[in-house]
């Protein structure tokens, strides 16, 4: 049933849920990604951030791999085709990839001289470390992952690409680096082995960090005011120095956090989140 007061993309239903092989991958009615429609107006809206001194940050048509095999075909069913059905777990991949690259294969060429950031991404991690084990990622996850970030470097060399991995993805950060990611999001300082000074120690020459400037799981909903400070400076020390930081929460600000909270973690990155 669904509910008119959620907080986030409500799944009902997953259209592919009874698919058995790769024929009903390629029989369902996917969405044209090449359709005008869906740049509508956004060359516009880049010009209007570009004379306001905005960056203009172009996002892709749909979530990652992972995260859209579990909404589309289920999420018992979808791990459960990764273990005993690997061909239509991989045609679905397959499918996704495609989707994604027809869409970027539009979008650049009319966008691209404005994007300042090209944003994509998958829900790799759980709290306490991958959501499939490293050596299934890198079968299945990763060549399909790095074909898609040749494609999209090939058409915009120069724009940093921003991907966004929630949860424990320490163990994969080497792979998203070789296959061209620029900046991770969400930085899931809370999570196992995501620590923000050794994140910064291990692959700060390689990553900028955007995100995981306040924990959100429990110093920001649970913590005084003078914690959340604490922790704004401490993300702030760890993250900043030589530069490859945006500030920002690790997540959404969810809807329990204090005014007073919020208040004290935008004072605590006014006095400190300030290069010289």
């Amino acid at each position: 049933m669904l509910r008119d007061n959620g907080y986030y993309y409500d799944l009902c239903a997953s259209p592919l849920a009874n698919a058995t092989s790769p024929r009903d991958i390629e029989a369902h009615a996917w969405p044209d990604p090449t359709n005008v429609g869906r740049l509508d107006g956004l060359r516009d809206l880049a010009l209007q951030a570009q004379g306001q001194g905005r960056a203009f940050i172009l996002g892709g048509i749909c979530a990652g791999m992972l995260e859209m095999g579990q909404w589309l075909r289920g999420f018992e069913e979808f791990y459960m085709d990764l273990a005993g059905n690997r061909a239509l777990a991989e045609a679905l991949c397959d499918k996704i990839i495609e989707l994604k690259m027809d869409y970027w294969s539009r979008a650049l060429p009319l966008l691209g001289d404005l994007v300042d950031v090209i944003q994509e991404g998958d829900d790799y991690g759980g709290q306490n470390t991958l959501l499939v084990s490293p050596s299934l990622w890198r079968e299945v996850f990763k060549p399909r992952l790095a074909t898609l970030m040749t494609h999209i470097k090939g058409l915009a060399p120069d724009t940093p690409i921003f991907f966004h991995a929630c949860g424990s993805v320490h163990s994969i950060l080497p792979d998203l680096i070789e296959v061209g990611v620029d900046i991770l999001n969400p930085v899931q300082v809370a999570a196992a082995n995501m620590d923000s000074r050794e994140l910064k120690r291990e692959f700060g020459d390689s990553l900028t960090f955007w995100g995981g400037g306040v924990d959100t799981q429990h110093v920001l909903p649970l913590g005084t005011p003078e914690q959340v400070r604490d922790e704004a400076k401490r993300r702030i020390d760890d993250f900043a120095p030589g530069g490859g930081f945006v500030f920002t929460t690790v997540h959404n600000i969810q809807a329990d956090v204090s005014p007073a909270n919020i208040l004290a973690m935008r004072e605590a990155v006014r006095e400190y989140g300030v290069y010289g």
